[in-house]
């Protein structure tokens, strides 16, 4: 009887399906025909995209609020929910940190606005309503709580859902023998969800391969010689972070840091190709599950720094407000980039779950430092192209934030990361 011979693993199906939309998206096109848009093959199939898109937000509520409810339940007690929270909290704020001022040090070294002229006839209406969307500190706060839980799963607030479910497991906890029943319902549908989860994820090539495709065909490959410099500038910042801060942190908190990028490499992929973090998530709640994080580390310190923790969107941000005033002929100090830095670092822990949100923040900082909107709208061209990098690389910060809290907290389970890495090595 003939063996089957080996299947070939999601990650190799989503890389095939990453370089099929590059192909697809440059022979097939949109075009513009006397000034009308006219969508091409490649923009056409964007709905496989967004099919792939809301199987994954399905999943999100349910797969949150019950893992999150069986880890904190079975921690049991405010104190120690609060001390990850504050050593997360800690943590977050000094890798955005980094990340600002690596962006800054990138735009000021290269200058790559230098010598670009501003049209200041640039369409700015769609800016002008971004800054609209920007929320202010008591805004962020009252954010936080749901009047509804309900309505929070609806729209997929990940911060919300994690608030509720975060008093949610410590009433479980508290009522004891008689939060049993509670727990074990919770701990099935979790499980069930992480199966749900594998069969979304089966769908997962076809859904890059079409967002990959609309993306190519629809802005095509020609705009990165536009604003190439500023494209490849922020990549080349991301591969710093993500290789010379993210590896330091790895080997800080002795986590072999190929072994971690091997693991991430599937919810990275598909954070890249899908520019969405959200559609990451379920795949990384997983991972850093099995790869030794306990249940209620990841459960909490992985969404939450979705709102705290993005390490790609905070360099494009400082990278990017410089960049504008560059091209504007502006000349900052270094003081008056730092004040802005400072601005960039409060105002971009409130913009979770809004479409475009580092944008959204540029924009707003643009506004509030009196440098023109046209900057934001130039941006807006090749928006989709960087958000694909900074969100990738928001998901690997993310990601190796939930190891280094177990480490910190000395529950990051070594044994499950040695098994995790073995099964690894036979699956590839």
């Amino acid at each position: 009887m003939k063996r089957p011979g080996p299947s070939v693993s999601n990650t190799t199906q989503i890389l095939v399906g990453l370089f099929l939309g590059i192909a697809v998206g440059y022979l097939f096109p949109s075009s513009d025909v006397n000034g009308v848009h006219v969508a091409g093959f490649a923009e056409q199939i964007k709905p496989l995209a967004d099919v792939f898109l809301r199987m994954i937000k399905m999943i999100i509520a349910p797969l949150l609020f019950s893992t999150l409810v069986v880890g904190i339940a079975g921690t049991g007690d405010m104190k120690t929910m609060g001390r990850i929270g504050l050593k997360a909290i800690v943590y977050f704020e000094v890798a955005t940190t980094i990340a600002l001022f690596l962006g800054l040090a990138l735009v000021n070294i290269f200058k790559p606005g230098a010598g670009m002229s501003l049209p200041l006839g640039a369409d700015t209406k769609a800016a002008a309503a971004m800054v609209q969307n920007q929320q202010h500190a008591w805004d962020i706060l009252l954010h936080m709580f749901p009047s509804s839980v309900i309505d929070s799963m609806a729209r997929g607030d990940i911060l919300q859902v994690v608030v509720f479910s975060m008093f949610f497991g410590i009433a479980v906890a508290a009522i004891g023998a008689k939060g049993q029943p509670i727990l074990d319902v919770m701990e099935s549908t979790a499980q069930a969800m992480f199966k749900f989860t594998g069969y979304v994820m089966a769908f997962a090539p076809v859904g890059v391969f079409a967002a990959i495709a609309a993306t190519v065909g629809s802005k095509g490959l020609g705009i990165l010689l536009t604003l190439g410099k500023l494209v490849g500038l922020m990549y080349l910042g991301l591969v710093i972070f993500a290789l010379i801060v993210l590896g330091s942190v790895s080997y800080l908190i002795r986590v072999p840091f190929l072994t971690f990028v091997k693991a991430i490499r599937e919810p990275m992929l598909i954070a890249f190709t899908t520019a969405s973090s959200e559609a990451a998530l379920p795949k990384a709640l997983d991972i850093m599950e099995r790869f030794g994080v306990p249940k209620n580390i990841v459960g909490f310190v992985l969404p939450t720094g979705y709102s705290f923790n993005l390490d790609g969107s905070t360099l494009y941000l400082s990278l990017c407000s410089v960049f504008v005033a560059q091209m504007a002929g502006v000349q900052m100090t270094i003081g008056q980039q730092l004040v802005m830095m400072l601005t960039l670092m409060l105002t971009s822990k409130g913009v979770a779950g809004v479409p475009r949100a580092a944008l959204v923040v540029l924009a707003a900082t643009l506004a509030s430092f009196n440098l023109p909107l046209e900057g934001a709208a130039i941006l807006l061209a090749i928006d989709q192209i960087m958000d694909m990098g900074r969100t990738a690389v928001n998901v690997m910060g993310n990601c190796i934030a939930t190891a280094v809290v177990a480490r910190w907290e000395g529950v990051f389970d070594d044994e499950k990361m040695r098994a995790f890495e073995r099964g690894a090595s036979r699956a590839a």
